[in-house]
C-alpha cells in the first residue's frame, strides 16, 4: 500500500464518490434527452449515496470511540475507489443529455446501450456497498457472500471478510476467522500473498499477543506461521513489531502456544537475517533454552539443589567446572535449575500447569525449540555465543544422548551451527569450546558417540561436521576425536565418508596449528588404506576432497613408510595428469616435490591412478 493512501483518511476516501453522486443528482435534473433513463441513473445512485453516507457515519463514529475496535478500512478503500469510477460514468454519460447547441448534440450521440452499460457498472456498485456494509456493521461475523468487485477473485472477499471479523468481531468470531484465514494460507503462496497485501498481519498479531483466550492465541499463531515463508512476508511481521510479541509469548503462555511460538521463530529466523538478529536482541534464546531444558535434568546429585540460593548455585558451578572431564553432568543439573529460578518471574503464570501436561504436548514445545535455537544459530556468531552463554550447550548435548527421532536431530544441527560459527570466530571458539570447559566435554562425548556408534546418516554428517569445526581446538593428546573419522572414510555411505574426509581435512590442514601431528595421527589410525579406498571411487568431489586430504598429509608427514607402502607418489603423479581445478592442481604438484624427497626409488614402480 502507497504511504500517500495510508496517510489519506477513510472519510476522504468516501468525500470524493459522495461529491461526485452529488453532481450526477444536479445534471439528472437537468437532462433534457433520455429522461426516462436519466431518472433511473438517478435512482441507483440514489442509494449508493446514501449507502456512502451511512459508511461515513459509520466510519466517524469508529474512529471517536476509544470502546469500539478500529475500522479494518482496506475494503473501503478498494470499493470507494470503484465507486467513484462508475458515478464519474454515469456524470459523463448524463451531461450529455443535457440542453445543448445543435452542433453538441450531434457530436455526442447517445444510445440506450450506453445507459444498460452505466446502469450494470452502478448495480456492481450498489451491490459492493451493500456487502461492504454487512461486514463493517454485523458485528464482526464471517460474511461468505460474494461482493461484485470480487467476482473474478473470490479470495479476496474472504480475506477481507475474515480480516475483518478477526480486527472488528467478538472473541469466537476472531478464532474462527484467523482459522479460516491459515486455512486459505496453507494453500498456496497466492493466497498468503493477499492476505499481507490486504494488511492481515497487524490484527492477527495483535490476536495473537492479547492474550485472552489461548485458542485465539493459537489460531492467529498458526496463520503468521503458515504466511512466515517468505523473506518479504517475514519482513512484514517484523515491522508490524511481531518479535517483541512472539519473544513475550514464549517467556509467558501455555506450553501449546509456546509451541507456536517457537515455530513462528524458526520460521521467521529462517527466512530473514533481519528476523534473527532482532530475536538476538530481544533475548529470545533464553526462554527457548529454558523451555527446551524443562524436565531434561531431573537428577539432583547432591540432594539439597532446593535449598540453594542463586548465587550459590552459581558458584557450585563454578566449583563442579574445575572437577575435570567428569564433572559436567553435575554442572548440568544446576546450570538447568538455575535457567529456571532466572526465568521462573516471567514464566511463573503456567509454571503448574506444565507438571500436568500431555507429555507428547512436552515433546513438541522442546522440539520446536530446538528447531528455532538451531535457525537462530545458523550463520550467526552472535546467537551462537548467547546460546552457549545460557549453558544452552549441557542442554543440548544431553538431549541428543538421551532423546531420538526429530528432537535429537534439532539439537544436534544447533550444535552443528554453534561449531561452525566457533570455528569462523575465534573469541566464540575460545570462550566456548576450551579444553577443560564442562559444557565443551559433554559436546564432543555426544559428538563422537553418534560418529561411532549411531548408523544414520541423518545424524552421523552434522556430528562429523561439527567435530570438523571443532578441529583447531583439540590438542596433540586428544587422538579419539581422530580414530572414528577414520574408521567412517570406509562406511559403505558416501555421503558419510565424504564427511569424514572434509572433517580430517581440517585437522590435516596448514590453517591447523598442530596439522602435523594429526597428518601423523591420522596414519597412524590406517588413514592412508582408507583414504586410498575411497579414491578409487568415480565421484568427482569425493576425489576431490580424498586428494586434497592426501597431499596434506604427504606434505606433512612425507617420511611415513605408509606413504610408500601404499604407492602415494606414484597415484599423485597419476593424478596430476588429469583434469583438476587450480587449487587442488598446485596441491598435487608441491606433494609430489615433497615425496619425491623421500620416496624418489618409487619412479620405478608406476601404478595407474585411473581404473
Amino acid at each position: 500500500m502507497a504511504s500517500s493512501e495510508q496517510e489519506k483518511r477513510v472519510e476522504d476516501e468516501l468525500s470524493y464518490p459522495i461529491m461526485v453522486a452529488e453532481r450526477v443528482r444536479s445534471a439528472v435534473d437537468e437532462s433534457d434527452s433520455f429522461k426516462l433513463e436519466c431518472s433511473e441513473v438517478g435512482k441507483h445512485v440514489d442509494r449508493i449515496l446514501q449507502m456512502l453516507r451511512t459508511l461515513v457515519r459509520f466510519a466517524t463514529a469508529t474512529a471517536t470511540s476509544a470502546a469500539t475496535p478500529p475500522l479494518y478500512d482496506r475494503p473501503i478503500r478498494r470499493v470507494a475507489a470503484e465507486t467513484a469510477k462508475n458515478l464519474e460514468r454515469a456524470l459523463a454519460l448524463v451531461s450529455k443529455c443535457k440542453r445543448r447547441s445543435i452542433l453538441r448534440r450531434v457530436v455526442s450521440i447517445v444510445g440506450a446501450a450506453d445507459f444498460l452499460k452505466v446502469l450494470t457498472h452502478l448495480d456492481a456498485s450498489g451491490g459492493d456497498m451493500k456487502w461492504l456494509l454487512s461486514i463493517l456493521d454485523g458485528g464482526g461475523g464471517i460474511v461468505v457472500s460474494l461482493p461484485p468487485i470480487a467476482s473474478n477473485d473470490p479470495i479476496l472477499s474472504w480475506v477481507w471478510s475474515f480480516i475483518a471479523s478477526i480486527q472488528m468481531g467478538q472473541l469466537n468470531d476472531r478464532i474462527e476467522a484467523a482459522n479460516e484465514l491459515a486455512s486459505l494460507a496453507q494453500d498456496n503462496d497466492r493466497n498468503k500473498k493477499i492476505i499481507v497485501e490486504e494488511c492481515g498481519v497487524p490484527p492477527l498479531l495483535k490476536l495473537f499477543k492479547e492474550g485472552t483466550s489461548p485458542l485465539a492465541q493459537i489460531a492467529a499463531a498458526n496463520a503468521l506461521c503458515h504466511l512466515a515463508n517468505d523473506l518479504d512476508r517475514v519482513r512484514v511481521i517484523v515491522s508490524e513489531h511481531g518479535v517483541p510479541a512472539v519473544v513475550q509469548i514464549l517467556s509467558d503462555s501455555p506450553m501449546r502456544v509456546q509451541t507456536l511460538a517457537a515455530n513462528l521463530v524458526a520460521r521467521m529466523a529462517k527466512h530473514d537475517p533481519v528476523a534473527q538478529e532482532d530475536f538476538a536482541r530481544e533475548n529470545a534464546i533464553r526462554p527457548l533454552v529454558t523451555l527446551l531444558s524443562f524436565d531434561t535434568f531431573v537428577d539432583d546429585p547432591l540432594g539439597h539443589l532446593g535449598k540453594q540460593s542463586i548465587h550459590s548455585i552459581v558458584q557450585i558451578n563454578k566449583e563442579l567446572g574445575k572437577g575435570g572431564q567428569g564433572g559436567w553432568k553435575f554442572t548440568s543439573s544446576y546450570s538447568n535449575s538455575y535457567l529456571f529460578m532466572e526465568g521462573s518471574s516471567r514464566g511463573g503464570n503456567h509454571r503448574k500447569e506444565r507438571g500436568n501436561e500431555d507429555p507428547a504436548v512436552k515433546l513438541q514445545l522442546k522440539v520446536s525449540c530446538a528447531e528455532a535455537l538451531w535457525m537462530l544459530a545458523r550463520g550467526s556468531v552472535t546467537n551462537s555465543r548467547k546460546i552457549t552463554e545460557t549453558k544452552g550447550m549441557l542442554c543440548l548435548a544431553k538431549i541428543v544422548e538421551m532423546e531420538q527421532g526429530e528432537l535429537q536431530l534439532n539439537c544436534l544441527m544447533t550444535i552443528m551451527e554453534i561449531t561452525a560459527a566457533a570455528e569462523s570466530n575465534a573469541d566464540l571458539r575460545r570462550a566456548a569450546f576450551k579444553t577443560n570447559s564442562p559444557p565443551a566435554k559433554a559436546v564432543v562425548e555426544q559428538l563422537l558417540r553418534i560418529i561411532k556408534e549411531v548408523d544414520s546418516p541423518a545424524l552421523q554428517i552434522p556430528a562429523m561436521k561439527a567435530i570438523g569445526s571443532l578441529a583447531r581446538t583439540f590438542p596433540v593428546r586428544e587422538t579419539r576425536v581422530i580414530e572414528p573419522l577414520v574408521t567412517q572414510m570406509g562406511n559403505r555411505n558416501t555421503e558419510v565418508a565424504d564427511e569424514a574426509v572434509a572433517a580430517l581435512t581440517k585437522f590435516a590442514s596448514p590453517d591447523n596449528y598442530l596439522h602435523i601431528e594429526h597428518s601423523k595421527t591420522i596414519i597412524e589410525f590406517n588413514g592412508i588404506p582408507a583414504l586410498m579406498r575411497l579414491l578409487r571411487s568415480n565421484e568427482v568431489t569425493q576425489m576431490h576432497r580424498g586428494l586434497t586430504l592426501l597431499c596434506y598429509l604427504a606434505l606433512h608427514a612425507g617420511n611415513s613408510e605408509s606413504l610408500e607402502q601404499a604407492r602415494v607418489l606414484t597415484v599423485l603423479e597419476g593424478a596430476d595428469r588429469t583434469v583438476l581445478p587450480p587449487h587442488i592442481k598446485e596441491l598435487v604438484s608441491r606433494a609430489i616435490i615433497h615425496l619425491n624427497l623421500y620416496h624418489a626409488g618409487m619412479n620405478s614402480q608406476r601404478i595407474s591412478y585411473l581404473p
